[in-house]
Parts: C-alpha cells; sequence; structure tokens
C-alpha cells in the first residue's frame, strides 16, 4: 500500500535522496525546502515528487503548505522533519545573537511547526510514523559550533516527548543523528570550520572519519536506508529512539 510521505529540507542533501528512495518505493511524496532553485531543480529531476518552496521558519507558510497536503491526501503515513542549517562557526563569544537565532529557528522551530501538525493528524489516524533530524552534535555537543549543538540536542528533546505524547495513539517518533554525511552542505561546513578555528579544511575532514571507529564519512543513502527501515513493517516496535549513522562516533574534536 502506498505510503504519504512529507519531508522538509527535502530539495537536496539526505532529505532529497530520502525522497528519492520513498518514491522509488511507489509512496506518493511532498518535499518543501526554503532554497527555491533548489527546489525547481529537484522538481525537474523528479517529476513524480511533490515538491514547494516553503521557509520552515514561516508558520503561515507552513500551516498553508501542510494544510493542502492534508486537503489533497487526508494526512500523512510518514514526517520527517528534515530541514536544517549548520548555522554560524566559531566561539560563542564571537557569535552574532542573530545567527543563534537563526540556526535554532530552522532546526527546532521548524521541527515544531512539522510535528505540530503531523501530531494532530496521526492521531486521529491512530497510526504513523514522525522522523527528526538530530545529529550526532546532539549527542556530543560541538567545539564551535554551539548554536547547532544546542539545536540538535533540542530535537532529541523533542522526539522522546513526542514519543511519549502520542504512543498511546500508535504514533511512533523517532530521531536520526547523523555524523558527517558527504555532499556539499558539508563541504560548505569544513570551510567555515576552518575559518573559525584556523586549522586546515583536510584536517578536519581526516578529525571527522579518525574520530569514528570505523574511521569513515556516510552517504545521503547511509541516512535513508535507516528512516526507511524504520517506516518498515520491522521497525514497527521502535520508537524515543536516537539512532546515530555515523560509523560510530568516539570522539567529536572537529
Amino acid at each position: 500500500m502506498s505510503r504519504r510521505v512529507v519531508i522538509t529540507g527535502g530539495a537536496s542533501g539526505i532529505g532529497a535522496r530520502m525522497a528519492e528512495r520513498f518514491a522509488a518505493e511507489g509512496d506518493r511524496v511532498a518535499v518543501c525546502d526554503a532554497d527555491a532553485t533548489a527546489v525547481a531543480g529537484f522538481a525537474a529531476a523528479n517529476p513524480g515528487i511533490r515538491a514547494e518552496a516553503v521557509d520552515v521558519r514561516d508558520e503561515a507558510a507552513m500551516d498553508a503548505f501542510l494544510a493542502r497536503i492534508e486537503a489533497d491526501w487526508g494526512g500523512a503515513d510518514v514526517v520527517c522533519a528534515n530541514a536544517g542549517t549548520g548555522g554560524p562557526a566559531g566561539r560563542i563569544e564571537t557569535l552574532a545573537f542573530q545567527d543563534w537565532r537563526d540556526c535554532i529557528a530552522v532546526n527546532l522551530d521548524g521541527a515544531y511547526l512539522t510535528c505540530r501538525w503531523a501530531a494532530r493528524v496521526m492521531r486521529a489516524a491512530g497510526s504513523g510514523l514522525i522522523v527528526l533530524t538530530s545529529s550526532t552534535s546532539g549527542q556530543w555537543g560541538h567545539p564551535n559550533r554551539s548554536p547547532y549543538a544546542a539545536a540538535k540536542w533540542g530535537i532529541i528533546g523533542l522526539m522522546k516527548t513526542l514519543a511519549m505524547e502520542l504512543g498511546p495513539a500508535g504514533v511512533r517518533v523517532n530521531a536520526i543523528c547523523p555524523g558527517a554525511v558527504e555532499g556539499p552542505r558539508m563541504e560548505r561546513m569544513l570551510k567555515n570550520q576552518a575559518a573559525a578555528s584556523g586549522k586546515d579544511p583536510e584536517v578536519i575532514r581526516r578529525e571527522y572519519a579518525s574520530g569514528t571507529s570505523l574511521k569513515t564519512w556516510v552517504t545521503a543513502d547511509d541516512v535513508a536506508d535507516t528512516v526507511l527501515w524504520l517506516a518498515s513493517p520491522g521497525a514497527s516496535k521502535i520508537s524515543g529512539q536516537a539512532i546515530a549513522i555515523d560509523g560510530h562516533t568516539e570522539t567529536n574534536s572537529a
């Protein structure tokens, strides 16, 4: 049976790969993303996936997007609150308050707006899966990335609470915690961290890998594999979990 899947931050990176993988399984998929250019490119490459330019920080725009999904589909079976930003890099005393607020808004406020809708429609349906994208930074912390780490820790607290609230209604809630994921977004973050720390970007790249037991980065497909498993019957009793997809982080000095 075809599932109804909604993914925020879905026009690039791991969100786009999750969308493509769900669509390949025959599911109806809708994505939103704040980057209108990325949305246009994604839509052209994936004509079977519904894609809209929506900023997850904008309550009215998010409510309207989700209302359109509900009107057309009647609800959702899988909702991935995936939209995020790496935020500024640097010691906390060097960071501007507005940059802090922008990072928290995208990562945490956007998840709240997404989950608020998902909780309502899934509670009414008596079933569903919500997956929130946290990070290993939300389990370990991250030097020079305090806004990002704070937001990603907040995601895990939100997930744990929603799992408690929605479990009696038959709704599962989990968080994924990717490590260093190959792709353009991480390349940009390497440059930002290098500028903040004074290290060579290639040194930071090696530190990410060497800080894991498997000595590796991960791919968008590694993350999508886990999310598709969470949406499968084999994960029907998995809820309230923060699942790291990172090769097992031992230290986070990058």
